[in-house]
């Protein structure tokens, strides 16, 4: 059974990915611009959005924007609505990675990542909400990380903001969905982006960001609330939460032999 009203044509759809420049965001906004959908790209790097917004035939506003500033959020979204009468989803992609452990931990790093990541929406979430109330239609999409299943070493703070964002997606999920708007949860695993770059241990199921940009694809044609990949590797990780923290803790540590 779909959580969500499924969504299987995407042509003249009115979508704004926010993290559009590069990783995820930018392969999602290319094949949502193949599929016909009319695109808003936003994110600090302006370069990235034009090298988007030049696709032939594509259908692009180009709003830079960054997702810390509280204040230019709700603006960037009026910019959409008055060119497009109204916006079908958001999808908040943007965020940042820096792997840490206990040891390093510097808290002005660790405001900076809380900034981005969880901040950053909940900047946005407000102007998103009583736009898609005022609609009546309309939804939202954010992307965690299953790394806020579980603690796992060197996502000190990073999997905190993820763990944070799921229960903020669920929630929104209770309140919204009574109301006719779909709320969705991207929960990635390990994805070749310049974020996962920085990692020095070895990545179990690693994909593209192309591979990625098309399970979110499939996971909004089944209506699904919470939308993982890849299976064989989130499944797993789903599987390994349920274990006591004993279990749980020696089998991280050796998986990842940190």
């Amino acid at each position: 059974m779909s959580l969500n009203q499924p969504i299987r044509e995407w042509r003249g759809k009115r979508v704004w990915v926010i993290g559009a420049s590069s990783g995820i965001g930018a392969a999602l906004a290319r094949v949502l611009l193949v599929q016909g959908a009319r695109v808003a790209l936003s994110a600090r790097s302006a370069p990235g959005l034009a090298q988007i917004a030049a696709t032939p035939g594509a259908r692009t506003l180009v709003l830079p924007l960054d997702v810390t500033d509280a204040a230019a959020v709700a603006p960037a979204l009026q910019q959409v609505v008055a060119a497009w009468g109204g916006i079908d989803l958001v999808v908040w992609c943007a965020g940042s990675h820096h792997p840490v452990r206990a040891w390093e931990l510097d808290a002005a790093d660790a405001r900076r990542l809380v900034d981005v990541n969880l901040n950053g929406v909940i900047n946005g979430v407000p102007a998103v909400v009583k736009q898609l109330l005022l609609q009546n239609a309309g939804g939202m999409a954010i992307v965690s990380s299953v790394a806020g299943y579980g603690g796992l070493p060197t996502a000190l703070v990073y999997g905190a903001t993820k763990a944070a964002l799921s229960n903020l997606a669920e929630t929104l999920y209770l309140d919204l969905a009574p109301r006719g708007i779909a709320v969705y949860l991207i929960n990635p695993g390990f994805v070749k982006t310049p974020l996962t770059d920085r990692n020095t241990f070895k990545m179990p199921a690693l994909i593209s960001a192309d591979e990625a940009a098309q399970e979110i694809i499939a996971g909004f044609a089944r209506g699904s609330f919470e939308i993982h990949f890849p299976r064989r590797f989130t499944l797993c990780l789903k599987l390994l939460r349920l274990l006591p923290y004993r279990w749980y803790f020696a089998l991280v540590h050796k998986g990842t032999g940190l």
